[in-house]
């Protein structure tokens, strides 16, 4: 693991490809209306009778402000007042999703997204927990991982300690950047100190893990600004970071019409902030998970990498890829068994049918068994770099080189290119070829030549 990475400019410039992050497969853009609430229903009804561990992922879609690159789910709003009429859609939607399961299943994993889920007022959140705890099985000794999103200017200590006292040990914390240009060129001034002062009141309240959020490729950025803005992250110390690649795409998110595209760094100057990036992480004894993530090596993640039973799901690298992952709230999306199902994106429908009593699913698929097989492929490779056929062949009854045979020309190619070591036995994926293991897995997906991959960002 410590050669986890090596740079190849050369090998990036061919297999920097569009492609999906491969947080599920197939993919969300497989989601179809044919899935609805019976499905769900059936759905929840297998994962009860099979006693099957949770986590709960929870969507708070208000913010009080607009950033410019997000491409999120989200409502902006000053109006404070608008969260009350969600908050209690969401309820309802907690109530009729909790009653199909046992109360022995335990939720291992919580996490609140957005937007921004502080946005809502302390006594709002308390009461969301407290309608949680009353419906599912949450942990009471801390041992469960629980997380949220938080943005600095919308937190401070009281904030930070309310979360604790509610059952909170992990942060996840949007910074971005911290050139003041690059930050008004997307609407997000936010200072060091407003950051450094919640991580500060998060390890004094002993919060398991801090996980930060950077973005390469914004207006106005340059490798010498982003490479001051990783070094001020790096003195914080955050148990893991992601650094994640901007897709403009203002065709179909519209709050990034309103950046500038003159001012986005070129193609070659993204390249240079990611290499030097992954230089300044690796010195200061990051790791590379993968798909954008890194972790100190002492971080579950790392240390499940390093035993192979790190996994992938909707929330990115997890150690809880076992779990029935329950999505609530608008947008939020689902994954129990072999079903994946999504909530409406239009808050109005989501909450006007709640307000009937039906829940808001309205698209998903049904994996079939070369979706199994596939998503099991991928999965090993975008989580261990690595893939042993006979556990495949084992688990899935085929043979391996025969089931894809149609395939192993493209693995040939990307074996003698360097991406990837061959044989009759396993794929590695070689430290040169890891950055671009999506690429690797974009081989094995199905659905891949008939998507517009317009609608996805770029490997690097």
């Amino acid at each position: 693991m410590l050669d986890a990475i090596r740079w190849d400019t050369d090998l990036i410039r061919r297999y920097d490809l569009a492609g999906p992050r491969y947080t599920s497969y197939p993919t969300a853009v497989q989601f179809d209306g044919h899935v609805g609430t019976f499905d769900l229903f059936h759905a929840l009804r297998e994962s009860r009778k099979a006693l099957r561990p949770l986590s709960l992922y929870v969507h708070v879609p208000f913010c009080a402000n607009i950033c410019y690159y997000c491409a999120c789910n989200k409502v902006i709003t000053k109006d404070r007042g608008r969260a009350l009429p969600y908050l209690q859609r969401l309820e309802q939607e907690i109530q009729l999703i909790a009653c199909h399961l046992d109360p022995a299943q335990k939720v291992e994993q919580l996490h609140f997204g957005g937007g921004t889920p502080t946005f809502l007022s302390h006594d709002e959140l308390r009461q969301l927990m407290a309608q949680l705890r009353k419906s599912f099985n949450l942990l009471e000794d801390d041992s469960g991982d629980y997380g949220i999103e938080i943005d600095p200017r919308e937190a401070d200590w009281s904030t930070m300690g309310l979360l604790r006292e509610l059952g909170f040990n992990r942060v996840s914390i949007g910074l971005q950047d911290l050139d003041p240009a690059v930050q008004r060129a997307v609407n997000r001034l936010q200072s060091l100190e407003e950051t450094r002062a919640v991580i500060d009141a998060a390890r004094t309240l002993q919060f398991r893990s801090i996980n930060i959020d950077l973005i390469y490729g914004l207006p106005r950025q340059t490798p010498e600004n982003f490479a001051r803005t990783v070094d001020e992250v790096i003195n914080l110390q955050p148990d893991r970071l992601s650094v994640f690649n901007y897709a403009h795409l203002p065709e179909r998110f519209m709050p990034q019409r309103r950046i500038n595209s003159d001012e986005l760094p070129t193609p070659a100057q993204k390249l240079e902030m990611l290499q030097r990036t992954i230089e300044q992480l690796t010195a200061a004894g990051y790791r590379y998970i993968g798909m954008d993530h890194f972790a100190l090596p002492d971080d579950e993640l790392a240390i499940a990498q390093e035993e192979s039973t790190l996994q992938r799901n909707f929330q990115g690298y997890t150690t809880h890829g076992h779990c029935d992952l329950i999505g609530l709230g608008v947008s939020a999306i689902s994954q129990i068994g072999d079903l994946y199902c999504q909530n409406s994106s239009d808050l109005n429908q989501y909450q006007n049918a709640l307000a009937s009593a039906q829940l808001a699913t309205n698209r998903g698929l049904l994996c079939n068994a070369d979706d199994r097989l596939r998503r099991a492929v991928i999965q090993q490779l975008i989580c261990s770099f690595n893939l042993e056929f006979a556990d495949i062949e084992k688990a899935f009854n085929i043979d391996f080189r025969g089931y894809f045979g149609e395939l192993w020309p493209q693995l040939q190619r990307m074996a003698e290119d360097g991406l990837i070591e061959l044989n009759n036995e396993r794929i590695t994926v070689l430290p040169a070829g890891r950055l671009l293991v999506r690429s690797v897995c974009m081989v094995f997906d199905a659905y891949l030549e008939q998507q517009n991959r317009q609608r996805f960002s770029r490997v690097i």
